[in-house]
């Protein structure tokens, strides 16, 4: 480490994974060449519907606010969790002049077949989204191509440049990059197949998917406790920028940390900055979280956490510095999960995961202070 480099903190740390190039190659010889996100961007099918902002039941703070088409709104299958958006990808805060967001969903289960998680990308200037597959090729040593579901919690994302981070809790993030996103030929087919048959893919009903690249592997030092990596957000406005991800506990009855951690990004890759050994370090963990927390973004120099009450409650905003963090309650919809914010308009966004009561939010940040 050089003078000028931050300090770190030890205990915890991430190492990236190599670059799963041959196997991506593989997948695109029995797909084609990738549509990448230009070519999804032209193909969105579903749409987000306005919703009416009515402070008693989306929250005192929220400005805008959308919602899914009527079957994405009350599946039960399919969770939503993550957020970020095209202010995290851009310093234009736009890509392609496209005002975007994306959000992660984990499959729930419940028809008892695990469809892994997935990527949605919408498009806030023509109301229209698309889900994509998160998936893992796998080559065995035999070089024969077989595809697995993406099996983590989803609960936050980064979009960063090229790239998706998507917070895998104790596994620590999953890694994409938009130009793999894919599409399967005949993929709108059944929801409940997935795999490779000869020249066929089935993606569980998807049209497009996305390989994951690379993981960043979580590791604890001996007398440390593991990092959980719950949830994420990008600060574009710190030197260095940082990757911001803490950690989900359940109630004050219940075990369980809920420290805040800040990680350097790279501002070149917008991959997470390594040191000579490989490993990524975090310029610091702090232990002044709040329980139940869901997202976190920071913003005009202080620490923005959701705070989940369950599928009947609206949700809290805690804000200031951990260890003395405000709560402002009634503040955003029952279920909220991640943060992300845009700087331009000084808005923090959300999303909210109960059938039936899932939004796409906005709050004014300025309501905080």
């Amino acid at each position: 480490m050089t003078a000028s480099e931050p300090p770190h903190v030890q205990g915890v740390h991430l190492r990236r994974t190599d670059e799963n190039v041959r196997e991506i190659a593989a997948l695109e010889a029995v797909l084609g060449e990738p549509a990448g996100l230009d070519g999804l961007l032209d193909d969105l099918g579903h749409r987000i519907r306005p919703a009416r902002v009515v402070p008693r039941l989306l929250g005192r703070a929220v400005r805008e606010a959308y919602r899914w088409d009527a079957h994405d709104e009350r599946d039960v299958q399919w969770y939503p969790q993550g957020i970020s958006t095209s202010a995290d990808a851009s310093d234009t805060e736009d890509v392609g002049g496209r005002r975007l967001l994306v959000t992660t969903w984990y499959s729930t289960g419940r028809d008892r077949v695990k469809r892994g998680s997935r990527v949605t990308f919408v498009d806030l200037d023509s109301g229209r989204y698309r889900h994509v597959l998160l998936v893992s090729p796998v080559l065995d040593d035999a070089g024969t191509l077989t595809l697995r579901p993406t099996g983590i919690h989803a609960g936050g994302v980064v979009w960063a440049g090229a790239y998706l981070h998507v917070a895998a809790t104790s596994r620590g993030f999953v890694t994409a990059r938009v130009d793999d996103i894919m599409r399967v030929p005949g993929g709108d087919g059944h929801p409940g197949r997935f795999g490779i048959e000869g020249t066929s893919v089935h993606s569980f009903g998807h049209r497009y998917v996305l390989p994951v690249r690379s993981t960043y592997r979580a590791y604890t030092d001996e007398g440390h406790q593991q990092l959980r990596y719950s949830f994420a957000s990008l600060d574009r406005r710190s030197d260095p920028p940082a990757l911001v991800a803490g950690e989900y506990a359940a109630g004050r009855s219940a075990a369980g940390t809920t420290r805040l951690a800040r990680y350097r990004l790279d501002p070149a890759t917008w991959q997470l900055s390594t040191g000579e050994d490989g490993y990524s370090r975090p310029l610091a963990v702090d232990e002044g979280g709040v329980r139940q927390m869901q997202g976190v973004v920071v913003a005009s120099g202080r620490y923005h956490v959701s705070v989940s009450h369950g599928r009947w409650m609206p949700g809290s905003v805690c804000s200031g510095q951990p260890g003395s963090m405000r709560e402002r309650r009634w503040v955003l919809p029952m279920g909220p999960e991640d943060l992300s914010y845009w700087p331009s308009t000084d808005r923090i966004w959300s999303v909210t995961e109960h059938p039936r009561r899932r939004w796409i939010v906005a709050m004014d940040r300025g309501w905080f202070d």
